[in-house]
């Protein structure tokens, strides 16, 4: 009984963040510029990673691999968000100033 209560949880972990990181896919292909795209495919980052990585843990039982799978989760939770900081400082000090669209070009035509 308990086994398929965490296979159940595992999965529906497993699903919501295949959909999430789907979501965050579509959204940094649509969205008009760079920092609304970095802020689609970051949050999609950590949240994705959250529940794949949860769901995995659930799979693997209390072993050593869950212990890697949690060090790898901090790992990943510090340094995106450092990560996706550092990319809009370093888009800013160039000069690509927030809300304006650069997909188009100068006629209007994307």
């Amino acid at each position: 009984m308990t086994d398929t209560v965490l296979d159940i949880l595992s999965w529906v972990l497993l699903t919501l963040g295949g959909i999430s990181v789907l979501i965050g896919g579509i959204g940094a292909l649509r969205l008009p510029d760079l920092y609304t795209r970095m802020h689609a495919a970051s949050v999609t980052d950590s949240i994705g990673a959250i529940l794949v990585i949860g769901g995995i843990m659930l799979q693997a039982g209390l072993s050593l691999a869950t212990i890697k799978l949690a060090a790898i989760l901090l790992f990943l939770l510090l340094t995106s968000p450092t990560a996706s900081n550092a990319l809009a400082a370093a888009a800013r000090l160039a000069g690509n100033k927030p809300g304006i669209d650069t997909t188009t070009d100068k006629d209007g035509a994307s």
